[in-house]
């Protein structure tokens, strides 16, 4: 197993424990998708992707169509996506994926959360460089009709970096600017999508104490308790 498989794995241990935290979160998706692509999922790309999300998530189907119709309302406020950057404790990189409606508001919050945590919030550009921006698919087993390294070879011309076997489905991982790609030859194939997503892959890590991994996840949980913050990624071995 790779790098993505680990990665995978490690943050399955940290996902987020709150159903309310996700379906927060996906409706903000809907609301972005719908906001640049519009309402229809069959020729909305993005749209589709996340009602698949949903779906994963066991959000009930009433509560996306409402995110759906209250996202069309062009009175709906819209959220705009914005990548922040800094250090944890020991040198721990942290980079947190927000969608916000007042940025203001964001900067201010993340800013104070490193402050609090004996973090450095830093600028753009400083801490980026060390993840590899990926998508990621989950499509379900009895749709794959070849084995492993045969899917992979079919992938080839995407640039897919790694494939392997889960409990939840067979996962794929590729550049993040494979994903439109890669989603039209599954649904061509009419491999059954049951997740999709972006994720960013530290290309190091760095292994800590226990002391000083608390230390780290005092910082990681502020963050990711804060309304406005998507996702939050770190070099921290787990």
């Amino acid at each position: 197993m790779g790098r993505a498989f680990e990665f995978r794995k490690a943050r399955k241990m940290k996902r987020w424990s709150a159903m309310a935290k996700t379906f927060t979160r996906i409706g903000k998706d809907i609301v972005m998708a719908v906001k640049e692509g519009g309402p229809n999922p069959d020729t909305n790309s993005r749209l589709r992707a996340v009602i698949q999300n949903a779906k994963a998530a066991n959000m009930p189907k009433d509560n996306v169509e409402r995110a759906i119709k209250k996202a069309s309302d062009k009175d709906t406020a819209n959220f705009k996506e914005v990548l922040f950057e800094g250090y944890a404790p020991h040198g721990i990189a942290v980079l947190i994926e927000t969608a916000s409606d007042n940025n203001n508001r964001t900067v201010a919050n993340v800013r104070a959360i490193f402050n609090k945590c004996d973090g450095n919030f830093g600028t753009s550009g400083s801490v980026v460089f060390m993840f590899d921006h990926t998508c990621n698919f989950t499509v379900k087993k009895e749709d794959i009709s070849v084995d492993m390294e045969e899917l992979e070879l079919e992938l080839i011309d995407y640039d897919v970096e790694e494939i392997f076997d889960d409990e939840e489905g067979i996962i794929i991982y590729a550049p993040f600017e494979k994903f439109g790609a890669i989603q039209s030859y599954l649904e061509q194939e009419n491999i059954e999508i049951i997740s999709s997503g972006f994720e960013r892959i530290p290309t190091s890590t760095t292994k800590l104490t226990e002391e000083q991994q608390a230390d780290v996840e005092k910082l990681l949980e502020k963050l990711e308790e804060d309304d406005d913050v998507q996702n939050v990624y770190h070099s921290m071995e787990m």
